[in-house]
């Protein structure tokens, strides 16, 4: 069922390499999408909803209202929401710790540089809804912009064709602060909130979503900011043969239910290992529900690499990139240092990725595709703006003046010398 490679090999060259997001055929519908919401507004994203969610939705019950929020409250499980207080709270200790000030430092002559860190005025998070309930994407893309100090946060999640929202989702999204929700998914939802169609518009979009949104965020990015783009689910586990197989099958599992298009790595210079996570997966799976689902990306997008030790199992790992890590060895922090390229690294056999996922404090919209050679997770500074301040003492400025225009000179830029030179009379 998963493939076994060798490293090296061409085999695992070819693996390692990441697959492109654009699709051709969804970028053209997505276009279409969003130039039709942006010329007509809020009815085509009405529209879009009923097409597309089978739902009706209106002027009247667009936005959420407070009372059907206060009504989601006695339709969840106590217990469930104090596991979500718990977590909140965890998600914003972490994420305070990110909080930097802004400075500024006089000098001596009176010259003072520095750079002022404001949060974004007006965010909007897509939340993925429908049949689904993903209280944990509130909390982790709210939270942090509350914490960041942004006054407006929007809320987008498509409804059901009753035209609801799960309640799990809106309890959520009241205690992690979320000032507006709106029954809206897919693409259509980016437009709205890119383009402030039936809204006001934000100034930044983050949040998953499936290649419809993705795609849509991307092309948007320019009229708004996003956080990045996020792709199908994967996880690599470096692991050695003090590695329970049971552990490793099931972290397997717990990414590859996501979507036919997860994956899921295990890098071990053990085949003993390999063979006995093999069987563990199929075992464990007869007792799990979305079965077609894992079978699928374990069959598509899931390999067992086998390499001679774990300095190389860290080289695979680099090359990699994957949006969660897994050290499951004997000794998981002597790795920790050469592990340079990945989302989110967790160490040891009690700190599997739905710890990440839902409850430690660590944000779990993490670079995929490789992006994380580049990108980090979602953080406080993913709301924030800087600006730099410049302030020159006229003794300052003197005295840099002819470095100044030799610049401007050297580049063609003629104004740029004589707004220097005015100043100096040369």
């Amino acid at each position: 069922m998963v493939r076994l490679i060798t490293y090296p090999s061409i085999d695992a060259d070819n693996y390692l390499q990441k697959k492109t997001l654009d699709d051709a055929n969804v970028s053209v519908q997505v276009a279409q999408v969003l130039e039709t919401i942006r010329c007509r507004g809020v009815e085509a994203v009405f529209e879009y909803t009923k097409r597309f969610d089978g739902a009706t939705v209106n002027e009247a019950n667009f936005r959420v209202s407070e009372a059907e929020i206060d009504e989601a409250y006695s339709k969840v499980d106590p217990e469930v929401l104090a596991a979500l207080r718990r977590a909140r709270d965890n998600i914003r200790r972490y994420h305070e710790k990110q909080l930097r000030p802004s400075w500024i430092e006089p000098e001596a002559d009176g010259t003072m540089l520095g750079q002022l860190i404001r949060p974004l005025e007006r965010v909007g998070t897509y939340v993925p809804g429908g049949l689904a309930s993903y209280p944990s994407s509130v909390l982790m893309n709210a939270v942090p912009a509350k914490v960041a100090g942004v006054p407006q946060v929007v809320m987008a999640t498509p409804p059901g064709k009753d035209g609801s929202i799960n309640p799990y989702t809106l309890v959520a999204a009241r205690e992690a602060g979320v000032d507006e929700i709106y029954r809206m998914g897919g693409a259509q939802a980016v437009a709205a909130m890119a383009y402030g169609a039936g809204l006001k518009a934000v100034d930044k979009i983050t949040g998953p979503g499936n290649i419809y949104v993705t795609l849509a965020k991307k092309q948007v990015y320019g009229t708004v900011d996003i956080d990045m783009l996020a792709g199908p689910s994967e996880i690599l586990v470096i692991a050695d043969e003090t590695a329970p197989p049971a552990y490793v099958a099931a972290d397997f599992l717990s990414q590859v239910e996501h979507d036919v298009r997860a994956a899921a790595v295990l890098v071990t210079p053990s085949e003993i290992l390999a063979r006995a996570v093999e069987g563990e997966i199929q075992r464990q799976m007869d007792y799990l529900p979305r079965r077609e689902i894992m079978e699928q990306a374990l069959k598509d997008n899931s390999a067992v690499i086998v390499v001679k030790d774990l300095d190389e199992a860290c080289e695979v790992a680099n090359r990699y990139a994957p949006e969660h890590l897994e050290v499951l060895t004997k000794e998981p922090f002597a790795l920790l240092g050469k592990l340079t390229q990945a989302g989110a690294i967790f160490l040891g056999p009690y700190s599997p990725e739905p710890v990440g996922d839902y409850y430690a404090g660590p944000n779990h919209v993490l670079p995929t595709g490789g992006t994380a050679r580049f990108y980090s997770p979602l953080n406080v500074d993913t709301f924030m703006k800087k600006t730099s301040v410049i302030a020159y003492s006229k003794a300052r400025f003197e005295q840099a003046a002819d470095d100044i225009l030799a610049l401007a000179k050297c580049e063609g830029l003629d104004a740029h010398a004589n707004a220097v030179a005015v100043r100096i009379e040369k």
